[in-house]
């Protein structure tokens, strides 16, 4: 079996003078690096969380992260069966229920892929090989949760 290894930084930003003083005295922005990519992603908390809504944040990344692994082997699994994939645009909902004691957890995802092929006779395979690679996704392998998927498939 391979295994892959994956190095990244988060630095926190937001200590506005008083660090962690109290709940509200700093801000939850950080940014996310890793050695030798193209650019570093700034990031804050959901703005429930008192994060700044302009920014990405972990959920987000969560979200982004399966469907953009999802998206990457089917367009592999696609070009594999010779199906010519023009335009692909996924957009990608997720729940995140909060417990009681202030924690939480993704119970839903919903992938809605749409999806356009060069011809007509590319649809069915097109449309099956989501299955596929949903089984294949490193990230939906590594959920505790079923991930849906809802996709649309045309030429036009």
């Amino acid at each position: 079996m391979k295994k892959h290894q994956y190095e990244l930084s988060v630095e926190w930003t937001g200590n506005q003078g008083n660090g962690t003083l109290n709940y509200k005295s700093y801000n939850r922005d950080h940014s996310i690096s890793a050695e030798g990519k193209y650019t570093e992603i700034m990031a804050s908390a959901e703005p429930a969380f008192l994060g700044d809504k302009t920014k990405y944040n972990p959920e987000d990344l969560f979200l982004s992260s399966i469907a953009a692994c999802h998206m990457l082997w089917y367009l592999h699994l696609c070009s594999k069966h010779k199906i010519v994939v023009i335009a692909y645009l996924d957009n990608a909902t997720g729940v995140m229920e909060e417990a009681a004691n202030g924690s939480g957890k993704f119970t839903k995802v919903c992938l809605n892929p749409k999806v356009k092929v060069a011809e007509q006779s590319m649809i069915t395979k097109a449309t099956e090989l989501h299955k596929e690679a949903g089984k294949m996704c490193f990230i939906a392998n590594s959920c505790n949760f079923d991930i849906e998927h809802n996709p649309t498939t045309t030429t036009d």
